[in-house]
């Protein structure tokens, strides 16, 4: 419907028509019309009151498409009345003959995208704030994919961290992988109080880029326990990928690399003797007391940086796009990484940064720290909300997809920059904006359709009622929804549209009845259509549907 307007305006406006349909709004008031445009951005061009441009716009459109009733004008925007009928009848044929397509658009056809995501270290059980990054990750990868790109993830493993040497040092190779957070968390408060323990740390770490073989094979050993044990904890959740890039394949470059930054000028000793990068001038330049980025001890031995940056540059040659998912305190440290690329001629990544969750319980909010041991872990954290699932619902088989869909629900709902306070309790509601919610409105709407007779004739449908109408047009929102949350990287956009819909349907379920209503063939369309989109945003969310609750 956007798209008619577009074309309706693209005449008279002297914008392009690109600009005319972001600017197209949805009134809050039925009164105001379907769709609005406002007239303020045109003051400039017309030299003249917006109130009045409107008016002069709305006088030179003659003739109206089907689609359209009536256009008025209301201060300084232009209202559109839509046909609710042709709406319906065209939004309802699209969503039915489509299916779990609806919605998809080939604008990534053929295009490769790489996404990095998730990249915990591998020395623990990830706790519950590290998900965020893996559950966000892989919403877009979701959405890329609905929108026919094709995303390839990566998962950057950190096997040559200060983390895998204080398990190395604490002989951790034959750990189970549920005991290393607790050895690792003793091991490094160790380390952290001794300048003996720590000197003994840099020996491990020289020793591995040496190539020390019995240094290697235990680093190896543990990398490859840690990593498998968050797969596995990962893959609950439904979340996978394509590759796993070890940072010790990047090792034998990173000499050509410091060598072409040499070349730059920027790279100077300091009083440490380390390699270090200056950013003086840059856009880090201000946001940190020394605008510099180390790369390397004062033994020679690089640092993750200067691994990081071998890394990004292979992802670049890869794939053009490349997309990445940070935590809000790494922010500081891409824009070093990113200065540094563009030092050597590289863009930087697309980068989506996502802040902190931190859990409440009884009034109490928590921030989790893995080095200090102070964390909840997702895999026992999953459990707890997979038997708080149970104990809500009658079907105990659906308990465990309940529980995810809580999980991700909650942590999806919320801007990727916006702290969570996560209640496990409040996540598992039946009612108001959660995933439990949203998975419940999918099942009312399946028992529906299980109830309705089939062969039922089609009675002739002249108007739609409010609810029918608002419900008609949530549905006829779902592509633009799908192609903002696209363009801003941002899954929030899907889950938030997910719950209105959900809401629009519930009152449109309760205000016109559809088994054995006069209405009965046409309402039974709406309720299809509701579960069709409802399905492609839970798909879009990582979000497994359910038959009964």
């Amino acid at each position: 419907m956007k798209q008619i307007i577009t074309k309706i305006l693209s005449k008279e406006v002297g914008l392009k028509k690109e600009e005319i349909e972001n600017l197209i709004e949805v009134p809050h008031s039925p009164e105001l019309g379907d769709y609005a445009f406002p007239c303020f951005v045109l003051a400039g061009r017309f030299k003249k009151n917006p109130g009045e441009i409107a008016f002069e716009i709305k006088n030179k459109i003659k003739k109206l498409p089907k689609e359209i009733d009536e256009i008025k004008v209301s201060g300084a925007y232009i209202n559109f009345f839509v046909n609710k009928k042709i709406l319906s009848e065209n939004v309802i044929k699209d969503i039915l003959s489509k299916k779990e397509d609806f919605g998809k658009q080939n604008i990534g056809k053929g295009k490769k995208i790489l996404i990095e995501h998730t990249s915990i270290n591998p020395n623990a059980s990830p706790h519950v704030g590290r998900a965020r990054n893996a559950i966000i990750g892989d919403s877009i990868v979701k959405i890329f994919e609905f929108l026919k790109f094709k995303p390839e993830v990566h998962y950057y493993v950190n096997d040559v961290s200060k983390q895998i040497a204080i398990l190395v040092f604490a002989k951790a190779e034959n750990l189970k992988f549920e005991k290393m957070l607790e050895v690792y968390s003793k091991t490094a408060k160790k380390v952290m109080d001794s300048k003996e323990a720590e000197e003994k740390i840099f020996e491990i770490l020289k020793k591995f880029e040496e190539g020390d073989k019995n240094i290697v094979k235990s680093f190896k050993r543990i990398t490859d326990i840690a990593i498998q044990g968050q797969k596995k904890i990962l893959s609950e959740l439904g979340i996978h990928y394509d590759f796993f890039d070890y940072e010790s394949r990047y090792m034998k470059s990173t000499k050509k690399i410091l060598s072409d930054l040499e070349k730059t000028k920027k790279i100077f000793t300091d009083e440490n003797g380390r390699k270090v990068l200056d950013l003086k001038g840059t856009s880090v330049e201000g946001k940190m007391k020394s605008p510099v980025l180390v790369l390397t001890r004062k033994d020679g031995t690089g640092l993750y940086p200067l691994r990081d940056i071998v890394y990004t540059i292979e992802k670049i040659k890869k794939s053009k796009e490349n997309l990445i998912v940070l935590g809000e305190d790494q922010r500081l440290y891409f824009l070093q990484i990113s200065e540094a690329l563009k030092l050597l001629g590289y863009p930087s990544p697309k980068v989506v940064h996502y802040s902190f969750v931190l859990l409440t319980e009884k009034g109490i909010s928590k921030k989790m720290s893995t080095r200090k041991g102070e964390v909840v872990l997702l895999e026992e954290f999953l459990k707890d909300a997979e038997k708080k699932a149970m104990e809500k619902s009658k079907n105990k088989s659906a308990s465990k997809k309940i529980s995810v869909a809580a999980v991700k629900y909650a942590i999806l709902k919320n801007n990727p920059e916006k702290l969570i306070n996560f209640n496990l309790e409040d996540s598992l509601n039946f009612e108001g904006d959660t995933g439990p919610y949203l998975l419940y409105s999918y099942v009312r709407a399946n028992s529906i359709l299980k109830k309705i007779k089939k062969n039922k004739k089609e009675s002739k449908i002249n108007d739609l009622e409010m609810k029918e109408t608002e419900l008609v047009k949530k549905f006829s929102q779902f592509p633009e929804i799908v192609l903002n949350s696209y363009k801003n990287f941002n899954p929030s956009v899907i889950a938030n549209y997910s719950y209105q819909l959900c809401q629009t349907f519930n009152e449109f379920y309760h205000e016109c009845p559809v088994i054995g209503s006069e209405r009965e063939f046409f309402r039974k369309k709406l309720v299809e259509s509701f579960k069709i989109v409802l399905g492609n945003c839970l798909k879009l969310l990582g979000i497994k549907t359910i038959k009964e609750m």
